[in-house]
């Protein structure tokens, strides 16, 4: 009974099963009344003879006699209650399924539009994925543009520093210099070769 639980809310089954407990319940607390109301019968005669037991004995024989009645009758009285109360006939659509009415589809048709959503959904996983890598790569881009700032802003420095001493052209000076270090780089070269010869001849 799917149906029926998604239009009441609970299965049929344990809507009758609370009606069940709930009638028990009644029944016992009804039966403590009534023996409560004998014995205080009782007490008002004084020539009678039966006692406190022997009236627990009868409630209990009264109380599973009609125990035993209930449950036959309820037997009944669910079946019907499934059958005509808790159930919702063939013909009757809920709100929520209308839109199968208007838009049907076959199995075949289902299963496409399934697979159609969950390449869909890869996709848009795959697009997010590459969105966040996106901007981790920005991230790390504009920290390389904060650092090229950065050594932009020492070279200017330093060319500042060099125009004010005389020496001239920053970037010309630091060609110089890099010049005179390969010589200096090869003169160091040729010297620990010939040290290195003079070193075999000895």
């Amino acid at each position: 009974m799917a149906y029926e639980t998604q239009f009441f809310g609970f299965t049929p089954q344990t809507c009758m099963l609370r009606i069940y407990l709930a009638f028990q319940d009644y029944l016992f607390e009804i039966m403590v009344v009534v023996e409560s109301v004998i014995l205080k019968k009782l007490e008002a005669l004084p020539s009678c003879r039966i006692s406190r037991s022997e009236v627990r004995q009868s409630t209990e024989k009264f109380l599973h006699f009609m125990k035993a009645r209930f449950h036959q009758l309820f037997g009944k009285m669910e079946e019907v209650l499934l059958q005509l109360v808790l159930s919702i006939p063939e013909n009757v659509l809920l709100p929520e399924d209308r839109a199968h009415q208007q838009y049907p589809c076959s199995r075949e048709e289902f299963r496409a539009l399934r697979d159609e959503v969950e390449q869909l959904q890869q996709q848009c996983r795959a697009e997010a994925a590459a969105g966040q890598a996106l901007r981790a790569e920005l991230e790390e881009q504009k920290a390389v543009q904060a650092e090229l700032e950065k050594l932009e802003q020492w070279f200017d420095g330093l060319e500042n520093i060099c125009r004010e001493r005389g020496t001239g052209n920053f970037k010309e000076s630091l060609e110089f210099l890099t010049q005179n270090c390969q010589k200096l780089q090869g003169v160091l070269g040729d010297v620990e070769k010939k040290s290195r010869k003079i070193k075999k001849r000895d």
